[in-house]
């Protein structure tokens, strides 16, 4: 079984990490890009277009599915990929868990970047999920960027203006771009008010994970022996992990319990 999963940056790490723990026995192709980082502030047709290059050379290994592990590419360029490689190589999109944060009661804030807060998709979303839940939407310019780059000082920076524009009555806060699960307690810690109950946090990696094995007609088996490989691919060139995406727990156990090449 090969996996692959495909994004603007290391969002798609999470999903990547949950992907091994169900099935430790699937190879991964790991296809992402650097050379247009960041995709949130172009054009709906730019991020088409380098969607498209980062899923071609991610098909080019011949996974069994795809996952679009990237919250700005589902939003703009989903029609488009299903069109280019469906029926032979099935794409999973990836949906902000407005649905099950909104089931939980509460006040929820949805944190994305600039390109998917307040757009058609993510307002059809809410309307769809979250019809008579108090929603608030929290634009994160920067964030997705900082973590991209493990850029310390400016992930602090745009998680705290991000947390200084939620309101203090959020019980629930959805990760709406996939490079946010990698910092998903320091947002908690940043928007957890103090004497208020514990806040939850709602990502989509676990789901994409089980949606992807669905699709295959695949059963989890975590258990399963780990002789596997990883394959990473930078803008289309070969690579191995870089450092940036070790400085987070999912790329260390990712390169912990496969062989990178």
């Amino acid at each position: 079984m090969k996996i692959a999963l495909m994004d603007s940056g290391i969002g798609l790490l999470p999903a990547a990490a949950a992907v091994r723990r169900l099935r430790p026995d699937a190879d991964l192709v790991l296809s992402w890009d650097p050379d247009g980082m960041p995709w949130g502030p172009r054009t709906p047709q730019d991020i088409t277009q380098r969607a498209l290059a980062v899923c071609e050379a991610a098909a080019a290994h011949g996974p069994d599915v795809l996952i679009v592990a990237c919250n700005t590419a589902s939003v703009h360029s989903l029609p488009v990929l299903r069109a280019r490689f469906e029926p032979d190589l099935p794409i999973i999109g990836t949906v902000p868990a407005i649905k099950p944060a909104a089931a939980g009661g509460g006040h929820v804030a949805i944190w994305a970047t600039p390109a998917t807060t307040g757009s058609a998709y993510q307002r059809n979303l809410i309307e769809q999920f979250a019809a008579g839940a108090a929603v608030t939407e929290v634009a994160c310019p920067g964030l997705a960027d900082a973590v991209h780059h493990a850029d310390e000082s400016a992930i602090d920076a745009a998680i705290a203006s991000a947390a200084a524009r939620t309101p203090e009555d959020v019980t629930t806060v959805v990760l709406g771009c996939t490079n946010y699960e990698l910092v998903g307690e320091r947002i908690r810690a940043a928007v957890q008010r103090p004497g208020r109950p514990p806040l939850a946090l709602h990502g989509s990696a676990g789901a994409v994970a089980a949606q992807a094995l669905r699709r295959i007609g695949a059963e989890p088996a975590p258990a399963a022996v780990a002789d596997t490989t990883l394959t990473v691919l930078l803008s289309g060139r070969g690579a191995t992990l870089p450092d940036t995406a070790l400085s987070y727990e999912e790329g260390r156990f990712l390169q912990a319990v496969t062989s990178v090449r």
